[in-house]
């Protein structure tokens, strides 16, 4: 595969700054890695890197330094963003109560050529596409370089090109100035007199240029996700991006949900909320999503992607964990696939999870019909087990077998079942479904309570599982072990599962013990240590 190739006219924007600050950043030579460049006034200047921070200068940042970078550039919008003719740079100012700019956030922008074929499959499909991804991590390059793949098309293959209209909001995707940036192909690009009206130029672009693709960035406002509805609606094929991480943080956002179809509250009767396991009053989608992707950027070179994002939505909404397919590149370009479970909402909830903590999964299938199930002392490797649960949280139960490292299946139908799950309350009262499975000899386990440590601890008794082998802090220093070896065998370097302060102190010991690197990313609750070699 052809390696990616960057253009980021990185010395247009260093030659805005001043000269000292500029040969500072050409000194740390790592412009790959630059992010962006922050001068706030009366503090030292920085130069953000994807991986750490550095100081400019031993001397704080003065007004003039900042006149003189606004004197260099393009005017700020009612955005307070600017630009730099030709080029794909963002800067972004602080103003006082006053007007005046005391602060300049000057972003980086890179047109990377290639970056989208771990993707392209899906971009070139026609269908609708929803990308998230925290700020920085890259939707804005996919994005312009989506347009520009489906502008030119592939003359070689017989893929034709098509009619692309880029509503540019800030000129972040074809760059300042009346002429869009190269790296936008033949896209053609309408720019956005205020953020207010981004969704009036969106509907304005279907109505007037009859585009068969619509690209846009940054879908924040209840207006732009009804203008996104409207425009899918009518056959266009949309791909834009949205304030947001995870598919979670979409369905838990009132404003931002109808991208995904909507939610609302639903109540079930009181034999559909037992089958379920769930309470009476429930979420459930509430109309067809917008896109019909989802792709979570989780790094530059990590996505997830929701094939499916109304089959997605509704395994969210009730607990079950979902099945996604993870794409990853590695340093030779080489492109990896796998499905990969995530946890549920409701599963979520109980416990933070963060986006990489997934589970690798084949594609979902049932256990093996002649699998029986372990007696209370066999142990592993572990046979599959069919659960039916009546009365209990089936996202509890999934939630417990993946901490528990254990083969459960939930079946819907009792006559499938190896063993029931139930609760006390439910067994007093002596129903059909019950009966009828003690007559028969089916194993029925019976919980106090409907909480996560009665579940993990029958879970362990049909494994035949010790209370200490579930142990999360002993899993987590497993975890932790194995990292150290891998990383000693070669492995450059190993995140591990986000953890509590404690949990991480002592998994840096156990790095430090074997002279390796450790050091924790992200934010709490998904801090994690990255444990690797000099």
């Amino acid at each position: 595969m052809p390696q990616l190739r960057i253009t980021d006219d990185l010395h247009v924007l260093l030659d805005v700054l001043p000269p000292a600050m500029a040969e500072a950043v050409r000194r740390a030579n790592r412009s790959n890695d630059l992010l962006e460049i922050v001068l706030d006034l009366g503090r030292r200047p920085e130069a953000r890197f994807v991986d750490t921070e550095i100081e400019l200068s031993d001397q704080e940042v003065t007004q003039a330094d900042i006149d003189l970078v606004v004197s260099r550039i393009g005017d700020f919008d009612a955005d307070n963003r600017a630009g730099i003719e030709r080029t794909l740079h963002r800067i972004s100012c602080i103003r006082n109560r006053r007007g005046n700019v005391v602060g300049l956030t000057c972003r980086v922008g890179r047109a990377v050529y290639g970056t989208i074929d771990v993707i392209e499959d899906i971009v070139r499909a026609g269908k609708s596409i929803l990308m998230l991804g925290r700020p920085g991590v890259g939707k804005t390059t996919m994005l312009r370089e989506v347009a520009r793949i489906l502008a030119e098309g592939k003359p070689t293959d017989r893929v034709p090109n098509r009619r692309v209209v880029v509503v540019d909001t800030s000129n972040e995707i074809g760059g300042d100035g009346d002429i869009p940036h190269p790296a936008v192909g033949r896209a053609r690009r309408m720019q956005v007199a205020a953020p207010s009206l981004q969704h009036e130029v969106m509907i304005e672009a279907v109505e007037n240029h009859n585009p068969e693709v619509i690209v846009i960035d940054e879908i924040g406002r209840e207006l732009e996700a009804a203008a996104a509805r409207t425009i899918a609606e009518r056959g266009v094929q949309l791909i834009g991006t949205a304030h947001g991480n995870t598919l979670d943080n979409i369905l838990l956002n009132p404003t931002l949900s109808d991208l995904v179809g909507g939610i609302e509250s639903v109540t079930l009767s009181d034999e559909e909320a037992r089958r379920r396991g769930t309470q009476k009053t429930v979420l459930e989608r509430r109309a067809p999503p917008t896109f019909d992707i989802l792709i979570e950027i989780q790094e530059r070179d990590r996505l997830l992607v929701h094939h499916d994002v109304a089959a997605s939505v509704d395994a969210v909404l009730r607990g079950r964990p979902l099945q996604t397919e993870l794409r990853i590149r590695d340093a030779n370009g080489e492109i990896s696939k796998e499905w990969v479970k995530v946890p549920g909402l409701a599963a979520s909830r109980e416990r933070p999870r963060h986006p990489r903590e997934i589970e690798p999964q084949a594609p979902a299938a049932a256990p093996d019909a002649a699998a029986a199930p372990l007696s209370p002392g066999e142990r592993g490797p572990f046979r599959p087990v069919r659960v039916y649960a009546y009365g209990v949280a089936r996202n509890r139960i999934e939630e417990s077998a993946t901490r528990l490292r254990v083969p459960v299946y939930l079946t819907d139908e009792v006559g499938h079942a190896d063993v029931i799950l139930t609760v006390k309350n439910y067994y007093r009262k002596r129903p059909r479904l019950i009966s009828d499975a003690e007559r028969r000899g089916m194993p029925l386990y019976v919980l106090r309570a409907n909480t996560m440590t009665q579940i993990e601890n029958v879970l362990a008794d049909i494994f035949g599982l010790s209370l200490e082998e579930s142990d999360p802090y002993a899993a987590a220093m497993r975890e932790a072990q194995d990292a150290i070896q891998k990383v000693v065998a070669g492995m450059r370097t190993i995140d591990l599962a986000p953890q509590s302060a404690e949990v991480r102190r002592m998994q840096h010991e156990l790095a430090r013990q074997a002279n390796l690197i450790s050091h924790s990313y992200g934010r709490e609750p998904y801090r994690r240590v990255r444990i690797y070699r000099e």
